[in-house]
């Protein structure tokens, strides 16, 4: 697969095959993946790869808050931001509602949102998860490099025949995850990822979301 091809057909999948994929796959595509760069060759990415009981307590720790949080309409304060300016806002709600749209949710229809975001912690059915982890101490660069190796991660993976969706939605559950894991505390969570073979049938993996025209986020200058 060419690079290109692989990052114009790279997209978040939200419903995945239960095909196993082999412990060597994943080793192969992490291996290859940390030739991402890093500041000084810190590296500074660390990767708890999980599934079959792993992968299924983590879902239950959360599934089971979140049984919780739904008896007592009150959702866990988020670790993520709450408040988006334009034109972060208008792009987060396009991709909102023509996701809802391919899964047949009308606008406001909240029951059936929460159970759609709950899927984020069944791994949309994939067999593998991955959890991206930094140490406490490490500044806003390292988070850059993790980034970056993330992006491999998901290119690597598109070229050995499978699919991913990064999941910062993990976030709002960041101390389940950690407990469940058995993170110590100079660890702190960065993305959740699902990982496995897509499953095409599902309307929802037809979303192909927009991207801005490079001359509308870029400024070229002294060509």
């Amino acid at each position: 697969m060419k690079l290109d091809d692989a990052i114009a057909g790279r997209r978040s999948m939200r419903e995945f095959l239960p095909d196993p994929v082999p412990q060597g796959t994943v080793h192969r595509i992490l291996e290859i993946a940390s030739r991402a760069p890093s500041g000084t060759n810190i590296q500074p990415w660390k990767v708890i790869v999980v599934t079959g009981d792993d992968q299924a307590k983590v879902t239950k720790a959360i599934m089971d808050y979140r049984l919780e949080e739904a008896k007592a309409d009150a959702p866990k304060d988020t670790k993520m931001p709450r408040r988006w300016a334009e034109p972060y806002l208008s792009r987060r709600r396009k991709v909102g509602y023509d996701m809802y749209a391919k899964l047949g949710i009308e606008k406001g229809d909240k029951p059936a949102m929460w159970a759609q975001h709950g899927r984020n912690y069944e791994f949309f059915g994939a067999p593998v998860g991955l959890f991206f982890v930094v140490d406490e101490d490490l500044d806003q660069a390292s988070w850059l490099d993790l980034g970056m190796f993330m992006q491999n991660v998901m290119l690597v993976a598109k070229q050995e025949g499978l699919d991913t969706c990064p999941q910062g939605a993990f976030l709002h559950y960041a101390d389940l995850v950690h407990a469940a894991l058995g993170l110590d505390d100079t660890q702190r969570l960065a993305s959740g990822m699902s990982l496995g073979v897509a499953d095409m049938s599902a309307p929802v993996n037809s979303l192909e979301t927009e991207r801005v025209a490079v001359d509308e986020f870029s400024d070229f200058r002294g060509f």
